[in-house]
């Protein structure tokens, strides 16, 4: 069985957002197997910002679901967890994204890898550089690490904790 490696970003700005992550992770571990987890920052809200800081965290393990499949889980994951249509980049329980799937580029409607605006997004760059700062985004062929340098990461601190999961 052919696995690949993944890096999911995690997001929450709604109700217990330390045990949204939580329990989160725990599920996740149903879909991958999971090898880090960043620590978890506070971030201001990014696109819609009157809401409420998120916290931001990635995780990166292997899995053998498919791109598609993975999306589909992850999107069933997030209802489970309590997340509802609301409008775009609104207040959220949880927000769970592909950011990279191996070295895979794919273009479809439903689902484009590598995230398209991660490396607009100091709150998906600051934790995936901690995990993976030398991780080449196939796209645009710059390290995670000079990405990041390209972002300005003032409304992102670290929370004190640890998220249990890795």
């Amino acid at each position: 069985m052919t696995t690949h490696r993944v890096y999911i970003g995690l997001g929450t700005n709604v109700g217990d957002r330390w045990g949204n992550l939580a329990r989160a992770l725990a599920h996740l571990q149903e879909l991958l197997t999971l090898d880090q987890v960043s620590p978890v920052y506070e971030t201001e809200p990014w696109g819609y910002t009157d809401q409420p800081p998120f916290l931001n965290a990635v995780a990166s393990g292997r899995t053998d679901l498919a791109p598609r499949a993975l999306l589909t889980s992850l999107k069933a994951l997030e209802r489970t967890l309590g997340r509802e249509p609301t409008f775009r980049y609104g207040p959220r329980v949880i927000d769970l994204d592909i950011l990279f799937y191996g070295e895979r580029v794919l273009q479809a409607e439903e689902l484009i890898i590598p995230h398209p605006r991660l490396h607009e997004r100091a709150f998906v760059l600051v934790p995936l550089a901690d995990l993976a700062p030398d991780l080449v985004h196939p796209v645009l062929g710059r390290r995670v690490r000079d990405l990041l340098a390209g972002v300005d990461t003032g409304g992102v601190q670290r929370v004190p904790g640890r998220l249990a999961g890795a």
